[in-house]
């Protein structure tokens, strides 16, 4: 991984970052701006925040490169909120949201990243691409003919610049090139000031005015632990993202409590709460090939400085410019070999149940973190249904003993059924069940041994459990005859 100081001393790499976050920038706005409208606030406050946060996570974030700002799944959680009781309390729930944050790093919460299947991540990548593809539909819809040729114009100067060049981003290059022809022959398409007013001034600190009581509390905390955990989700999942794409290792529980320092900078000024944007993300790392925190602190920088002094001129890039870059981003992004016949017949049906999942919940619900979400939960019962199916039970009888051989993993799912695999009536007075090959995982298999040995005993009969050791050994030596197994 290339440091900051490094890059820094070279004029070639320099250059990738600043342009990687220039064009990051440009990309920001229309985006930002559209989330600002989903919680029902003022367009400058999405900026604000996006500025902001931006240049915080370049400094305390665990990934370089990774962008974070307003978006779309927060904007989600807190528009009850604004609605019901305006902008201050919003901010009162962002200021508890990165407190939460900070605390679930602490406590360590980014570990839980290493029980995120293979497959959860595949839907995640795929379910990300289908949004961005979508995203950007509406303003292929009801616009003026010119739109059409514009974004085919610039798709293909996406596509095959950096063929002959890449020294400039392709992306940049094609929004110069389209936003000099909308200028030049006058062509009336929706532009960037179409999407909300830009900010005419630097932000300002804001403190909310909100009565510090227990009420306040029971008001925002539902909303600020729900901003907290989807932000989270999301900004840790974006940057193992970025993790695969760089080939290079990343601080994920730096990540997590420096999502929580973004948050309360992005506060301090009115800002409405944000977490990793994974299509921008998605820009600077894949189109300008930005590999340090420099790309992301101008991102915020760029923003700021465009916004503030020459808001006319970012106005006037057209829509179609952006939409020709997030639809490169869409395609790019998705992970077609996992989708393709060879793939699909290849792959186990429970593997390919999980992806479908985290796809098809991420499109329902339009949060990525949900989605998520639900294919862990799918991944777990698919999971502990595999597991369980590979118990098994093999019996033998010598001397008037009858041994139960037992294997494989016991734990919930798998020994529930175990209690009725024993013929009770029918077994000699002597029973021998032998554990050498299982491991018992929790204290439902306690539970279901020490069921098992009732049985036997309200019949006269002995039964005894042999071939256990080490952990398995101490949890049954540890429970057993201390669960109601009546």
């Amino acid at each position: 991984m290339q440091t900051v100081l490094e890059t820094l001393r070279s004029p070639r790499r320099l250059t990738t970052e600043i342009l990687a976050g220039l064009v990051t920038s440009l990309a920001l706005i229309p985006e930002v701006v559209s989330f600002a409208v989903i919680a029902g606030v003022d367009p400058k406050v999405a900026l604000y925040t996006s500025c902001i946060m931006a240049m915080t996570i370049a400094f305390v974030g665990g990934r370089p490169a990774m962008v974070s700002a307003a978006a779309g799944a927060t904007a989600l959680v807190i528009a009850p909120l604004v609605a019901s009781h305006g902008l201050d309390y919003l901010i009162a729930a962002v200021w508890l949201a990165g407190a939460v944050q900070i605390l679930l790093a602490v406590a360590g919460v980014a570990k839980l990243m290493r029980f995120i299947p293979r497959s959860v991540m595949i839907g995640f990548v795929n379910a990300l691409a289908i949004l961005i593809f979508t995203a950007q539909l509406r303003h292929l819809f009801d616009v003026p003919w010119a739109v059409y040729p514009l974004v085919a114009a610039g798709i293909a100067m996406i596509v095959f610049i950096p063929k002959l060049t890449t020294a400039v981003p392709a992306a940049l290059i094609a929004i110069v090139v389209l936003t000099g022809i909308v200028v030049l022959f006058g062509l009336d398409v929706p532009d960037v000031a179409d999407q909300g007013d830009l900010p005419s001034g630097f932000p300002t600190w804001m403190i909310p005015d909100v009565p510090l009581t227990v009420e306040t509390l029971r008001i925002v905390a539902p909303y600020a632990v729900g901003l907290a955990l989807v932000g989270l989700m999301e900004s840790l999942m974006t940057a193992k993202l970025v993790d695969d794409l760089t080939d290079s290792h990343s601080d994920k529980t730096r990540e997590a409590w420096g999502q929580g320092v973004a948050n309360w900078a992005g506060a301090l000024f009115g800002g409405m709460g944000g977490c990793a944007m994974i299509g921008q993300t998605m820009i600077n790392v894949k189109e300008g090939r930005a590999r340090t925190r420099i790309s992301t602190f101008l991102a915020g920088l760029f923003l700021l400085v465009l916004c503030v002094t020459i808001g006319e001129v970012v106005g006037a890039i057209p829509m179609a410019a952006l939409v020709a870059v997030m639809l490169v981003i869409a395609v790019t992004t998705l992970d077609w070999h996992s989708i393709s016949p060879r793939t699909l017949k290849l792959m186990p049906l429970s593997e390919t149940l999980v992806m479908a999942v985290t796809v098809v919940v991420t499109l329902l619900t339009d949060n990525l973190a949900i989605g998520v979400v639900s294919g862990v939960l799918t991944a777990m019962v698919a999971f502990a249904r595999r597991v369980a199916h590979m118990t098994r039970i093999h019996t033998a009888d010598a001397d008037g003993v009858r041994t139960y051989r037992v294997s494989g993993e016991l734990f919930w799912a798998s020994s529930n059924d175990l209690v009725y695999q024993f013929d009770y009536a029918n077994d000699p007075d002597r029973i021998v069940i032998d554990l050498t090959d299982a491991e018992v995982w929790d204290a439902s298999t306690v539970a279901t041994f020490d069921s098992v040995l009732h049985k036997y005993a309200e019949r006269g009969k002995s039964a005894e459990i042999v071939g256990l050791d080490g952990a398995s050994l101490r949890r049954l030596e540890q429970l057993s005859g201390k669960l109601d197994v009546s």
